[in-house]
């Protein structure tokens, strides 16, 4: 709670994201971290590649393979990449001993939906064809943080409803996504708090990725993933902080997910905002490991 105090009051004297014009979200946003203000850091040990129709991946191989995690970043389907979290996502690759493969999906607002689920459904697909061959494994699992669990979950739904495929990946973590795209009360009722996240930035993020709908529109399954049926999913974990405007977004889809057999973990996190885990905290460590155990043992 100090912490979001501190960053609150930073953010006071930028400009708010949501006023930005959109020549401006690409240029700012993209270039800088997630959490921050500088450039992330790029390890060697990415490797830039290029897979079936031309969707681009970065892959991180450890000395020793259990599996491979098809991860897809969050910045609101408007900005991130997938070198934006090369520290993170090497350090998972080590310690879960698995290949970790992050999807460059297509950005809003030049490319709104459906670019990025196709993206990542055309990344799933072929990890699905192509995983045994090369990387020597055959077990996958999926996830991702904020817009990056929404797509993970829709890319999931993708492969059971258009290709009828549902054991390929064998789990998904889901960190503090936004899954009712036409707004949960706990997005409506958060309000203007400048946080990393607020009421305001997640309404200008729906316009940009969803320009041509309205509220009625976005509960359609496939852009919201809380109304569809979540039947034949894999074993989930869903995290979400008590100060998170998505709050009510995981707690409602785990309960959902919970009622189709399926086992899920609901972690709700005492006072963290959202995108905590892109900070340096004591409860982002704990968070962290975590994750990793249960990527490793799923």
């Amino acid at each position: 709670m100090k912490f979001n105090e501190r960053f609150a009051a930073a953010a006071a004297s930028r400009p708010a994201r949501e006023e930005m014009p959109d020549a401006t979200v690409p240029a700012t946003l993209r270039r800088n971290r997630l959490g921050g203000d500088t450039p992330p850091v790029r390890l060697p040990q990415g490797q830039d590649r290029v897979i079936a129709g031309g969707v681009k991946v970065r892959a991180f191989v450890p000395d020793h393979v259990d599996g491979v995690y098809l991860h897809i970043h969050g910045g609101g389907w408007v900005f991130g990449s997938a070198d934006g979290q090369d520290e993170k996502l090497w350090r998972l690759a080590e310690q879960a001993r698995l290949a970790v493969v992050s999807v460059e999906y297509r950005l809003a607002p030049e490319h709104p939906f459906p670019a990025g689920p196709d993206d990542c459904e055309t990344a799933a697909r072929w990890l699905v064809d192509h995983a045994a061959a090369e990387f020597g494994t055959q077990r996958l699992l999926i996830g991702g943080e904020s817009a990056g669990a929404h797509l993970s979950v829709v890319t999931l739904l993708r492969l059971r409803d258009r290709h009828g495929n549902t054991g390929a990946f064998r789990a998904a973590h889901l960190l503090f996504g936004p899954y009712d795209l036409s707004m949960t009360p706990s997005q409506r009722l958060f309000g203007s708090k400048r946080l990393l996240s607020n009421a305001d930035t997640l309404r200008r993020s729906y316009e940009l990725f969803t320009p041509a709908m309205g509220a009625e529109e976005r509960r359609d399954p496939e852009v919201s993933p809380l109304f569809a049926d979540l039947a034949g999913l894999p074993p989930a974990r869903i995290v979400v902080g008590t100060e998170d405007p998505l709050r009510d977004d995981s707690l409602f889809l785990a309960q959902r997910w919970q009622a189709t057999g399926a086992q899920v973990q609901l972690g709700v996190v005492a006072g963290a905002m959202h995108g905590f885990t892109l900070f340096p905290l004591t409860i982002t460590e704990r968070e962290l490991r975590r994750e990793r155990d249960f990527l490793a043992t799923a």
